[in-house]
């Protein structure tokens, strides 16, 4: 497993990927408009790791999880459940791949997901 990405839930898409490209240094990698249903922004810095910005109508501002890489999301749940994770979302297909969601004592999502 490697972490993929972080999401944070923003309020203003502009505001945030100027903050994050001109403070910070981030480059955007790809947008994505879900008309309706919000946007996406993927900020690319150093190293493979990435930060997806989503403004949507429903997520509150915030960290919103961490995103996991890993090669097999079913067996990976799998494995997790037989060591008493909390699975909130089984793996479901996604457009790129298969997602699925746990959650750590403390109540913060990590997101695994298998690519295509």
């Amino acid at each position: 497993m490697r972490i993929k990405y972080a999401t944070i839930i923003v309020n203003e898409m502009d505001e945030s990927i100027k903050f994050y490209t001109e403070v910070m240094g981030f480059k955007i990698d790809s947008q994505y408009d879900l008309g309706s249903k919000g946007m996406i922004t993927l900020l690319k810095g150093e190293g493979e790791t990435m930060l997806e910005l989503i403004k949507n109508p429903v997520d509150e501002p915030g960290l919103f999880s961490i995103g996991i890489e890993v090669e097999d999301v079913e067996a990976t749940i799998k494995e997790l459940k037989s060591k008493g994770a909390k699975i909130t979302m089984e793996p479901t297909p996604i457009t790129v791949g298969l997602l699925a969601f746990i959650e750590d004592p403390n109540g913060v999502r990590i997101a695994l997901i298998q690519h295509q």
